[in-house]
């Protein structure tokens, strides 16, 4: 099954469509018609929509899309899983329309993140044996063997700065924007250090006693919660490849190489459209 399609990593709140062709990417689009802003009626209407814009072609569809709150819930696969294992678990809506299924391990499950972390694998961006990183709302921390996905850890590193910044104590002063400099750095060392609800109130002390500007107070929170999430995955002298968009993978990688280690950033958007087309090709 080689040739176009459309790839649609479909997330919680935003979701992200790739026309591909022979494997590569032609065309792309984001918008905010993520799984948690839909009924499951909407789906059917939605993906017809796709069609019309970018042409009546078959569809892979990833991520929350297969969730409970999805159009339709996939069962798991479980770890180990490599893509074989995918391709073989979609589930057809149709004979044009598939749903990959995510992976689950005895306590812990992801969807979406498999079809960017084994892209990343199978394109040649990271080793078949790795440690990889994929921040977000929720955080993947995945080990790779032989080029399969053994086990993984969640972290909802993403979530609780977000909450942090909506409401509770410290929201007036995580305003600001989150840049790596002196206070995000501030904010590695201190969430490494000790427990993080005992670091995240150092934000409203410091604070008050006038040792962290308003304005960087954001940084500083972040570098806390980053900090904490990567002293817990990692030893020092450790190599990660964090497959990410720019920006966040960024923080991430600041944060990985201060507590000693190192940090290889990979294009999550090459590694998704790696992973969909291996799939594809490999689906019956």
């Amino acid at each position: 099954m080689t040739g176009r399609f459309i790839a649609v990593d479909w997330g919680t709140s935003r979701r992200r469509l790739f026309l591909v062709d022979d494997g590569m990417a032609v065309a792309s689009e984001s918008d905010d018609r993520g799984a948690s802003t839909l009924s499951r009626d909407d789906y059917q209407q939605d993906v017809a929509a796709i069609r019309a814009r970018h042409g009546d072609l078959p569809m892979l569809l990833a991520g929350m899309v297969g969730a409970d709150i999805g159009w339709r819930k996939v069962p798991y696969v479980e770890a180990p899983a490599s893509l074989a294992h995918l391709a073989r678990s979609l589930l057809w809506i149709d004979d044009r329309t598939s749903i990959v299924p995510g992976i689950a391990t005895a306590d812990d499950v992801m969807r979406g993140e498999e079809v960017q972390l084994l892209g990343a694998a199978a394109a040649g961006l990271v080793p078949a044996d790795a440690l990889l990183c994929q921040p977000g709302t929720h955080c993947k921390w995945a080990t790779l063997s032989q080029g399969a996905i053994s086990g993984f850890t969640t972290a909802m590193t993403g979530e609780l700065f977000a909450l942090l910044s909506s409401k509770g104590l410290l929201a007036r002063q995580l305003t600001g924007e989150v840049t790596i400099g002196a206070a995000f750095l501030d904010g590695v060392a201190e969430g490494a250090r000790r427990d993080l609800a005992a670091s995240l109130f150092s934000v409203r002390s410091r604070g008050l006693l006038g040792l962290l500007d308003d304005g960087d107070a954001a940084s500083f929170a972040s570098g806390i919660l980053i900090g904490a999430d990567v002293a817990a995955r990692i030893d020092r002298a450790a190599t990660v490849h964090v497959v990410s968009d720019a920006k966040l993978g960024q923080l991430y990688s600041a944060a990985i190489e201060a507590l000693g280690g190192t940090a290889h950033l990979v294009d999550s958007e090459a590694a998704f459209v790696a992973g969909a087309s291996k799939i594809w090709d490999m689906a019956e």
